[in-house]
């Protein structure tokens, strides 16, 4: 059983199947998932889509249906006699299953780390007690789990390879793909993949993004993720002008000029590409004030944890707002010094996050904790 809840995880996820079935491909592999991993051969108990909660207040209203959910994994997994179940990010969730898996002597392996060196380090003794092994996507990952006693292995960033493998289209096929102006740079607006990210983020991007557009001479592009319809983005009539665009968000952040971006795997992707930009994060107020009670970084963007310095602005909640964004983003355009800097510190970023090849030895590592399994 595989279990994600996001659509960073069905990405990390749908690679993992493809590799593990390679290596056998007799192996059924159920869960938690999206298309993608359905795609890669998985069979869907639930669809991420469903899973979609963003924060305490969210979480607390859907607990009936988190519950339920539970309950019918571990129903399954004692029905099919399931001997191996790994959990892809997604740590409220996760961890909350995990406990309940742990007496049903299932091997567990966590696949890409919740940040647990940022906030509630206590969990990490939840960890220690549920978990057989952390596979981690980040090097300094491994240094805060030995210390902790956790069985810890690094396998690399999956979104290396899933780059690497991407088949681009050319600047030119692309523009004229979409229809946009070639006389213009691109200003990426990307609200995140939840309709409850979007609600919050966007009308503030949006707003700032029009001025930036005229006082630059950019054209607005919005990333949006297949599950938020269009319609969702037209709503507010003040928006201005832009083009959305669904599936294409590497080559938008290897052909743009700037990206507004909310916090999350999209800013490190767009770290991978060296495109300057602003992150930004917005949610509801009672999540937010619970969650400074726990994160214990000074940042949140990946690419600044990853690299350990604040390369690029994060302006997070009442601070993303659109003056302020508009005031940040002007400040690193009208300075072509300090925009060429950015881009040449981001270069760093694909090198921290190693080689090809992670869902090979994710898959390799799981498959040898599946072999001891099946031998008890």
């Amino acid at each position: 059983m595989i279990i994600t809840g996001e659509v960073s995880g069905d990405l990390i996820g749908a690679s993992l199947i493809r590799e593990l079935k390679s290596f056998k491909p007799d192996l059924k592999i159920t869960g938690i998932g999206g298309d993608k991993m359905k795609s890669a051969g998985m069979e869907l108990i639930y669809h991420t889509d469903q899973m979609a909660f963003l924060g305490f207040v969210e979480v607390i209203k859907h607990l009936p249906f988190i519950r339920k959910v539970q309950k019918n994994l571990i129903d399954v997994i004692k029905k099919e006699k399931i001997n191996c179940v790994v959990l892809i990010d997604y740590p409220g969730f996760n961890l909350s299953i995990a406990k309940k898996l742990k007496p049903l002597g299932v091997k567990i392996i966590y696949y890409v780390s919740p940040q647990l060196w940022a906030w509630a380090k206590g969990r990490v003794k939840k960890v220690r007690k549920l978990v057989d092994k952390m596979l981690v996507v980040f090097p300094f990952e491994v240094d805060f789990y030995r210390k902790e006693n956790v069985s810890v292995e690094y396998v690399g960033h999956p979104l290396v390879e899933r780059i690497n493998q991407y088949n681009f289209l050319s600047k030119d096929e692309f523009f004229s793909k979409f229809n946009l102006d070639k006389g213009k740079e691109i200003l990426l607006v990307m609200p995140g993949s939840r309709k409850q990210e979007v609600k919050e983020i966007f009308p503030e991007v949006i707003a700032a993004a029009n001025k930036l557009a005229r006082d630059f001479n950019m054209q607005i592009v919005v990333a949006r993720s297949k599950n938020i319809s269009e319609k969702y983005f037209q709503q507010d009539t003040d928006s201005g002008k832009f083009t959305t665009i669904e599936d294409h968000n590497y080559e938008l952040m290897k052909y743009s000029h700037f990206g507004i971006i909310k916090s999350g795997t999209s800013t490190l992707e767009a770290g991978f590409f060296a495109l300057p930009m602003i992150v930004v994060y917005k949610t509801n107020q009672l999540t937010y004030m619970i969650g400074k009670q726990l994160v214990k970084l000074d940042r949140i963007g990946m690419v600044n944890i990853l690299l350990d310095e604040m390369i690029v602005p994060e302006l997070i909640q009442s601070d993303a707002n659109s003056k302020n964004i508009f005031n940040t983003a002007s400040k690193i355009l009208s300075d072509t010094p300090v925009y060429e800097n950015v881009k040449l510190k981001l270069g760093k970023v694909k090198e921290k996050l190693g080689g090809d090849g992670a869902s090979k030895r994710a898959a390799r590592s799981i498959l040898e904790r599946l072999n001891e399994s099946e031998k008890i």
